[in-house]
């Protein structure tokens, strides 16, 4: 069975919803938006046509969603991959803290005091939170975990 998205974390998946970001999946988190009640979390994922990952059973049954057993990452992680769900780190795409479309920064353009210069190494904004990513340490930490 494949998975498709877009997905829709519950509040127990908060690490995977980063994780999947990376890999360019439009992921949102529950809790980013304010819903951690079962009740509420369907009628997010309805609404906006998201499948659910989750780790509560009842829940998965009654979205029709992706139930994950495993609690650490690196088993959600595998879970997906083994149902056929590709995990592998692309060009930057998504912003890891709010699911914002990311868009390259130009060389010539400035960057907060936290990221690289980007006449030197490749900058992503997002333009929703505005907030930077290059592919550094925690790009290489996020590569070596994924299946």
């Amino acid at each position: 069975m494949s998975i498709d998205g877009p997905f829709l974390c519950d509040a127990m998946c908060g690490k995977l919803a980063v994780y999947l970001r990376m890999c360019g999946y439009d992921t949102a988190y529950a809790l980013d938006r304010g819903v951690e009640a079962d009740d509420a979390v369907l009628d997010l994922s309805r609404a906006e046509g998201r499948t659910l990952l989750t780790r509560d059973r009842d829940l998965a049954a009654r979205a029709e969603g992706v139930l994950l057993t495993e609690r650490e990452i690196e088993g959600q992680l595998r879970e997906l991959h083994d149902r056929g769900m590709r995990l592998e780190l692309a060009e930057p795409t998504r912003c890891g803290a709010c699911n914002g479309r990311l868009q390259r920064v130009d060389p010539a353009a400035s960057t907060p005091d936290y990221a690289p210069d980007s006449r030197d190494e490749a900058v992503w904004r997002c333009c929703d939170c505005g907030q930077c990513f290059w592919k550094g340490s925690h790009w290489k930490r996020v590569e070596k975990t994924l299946p």
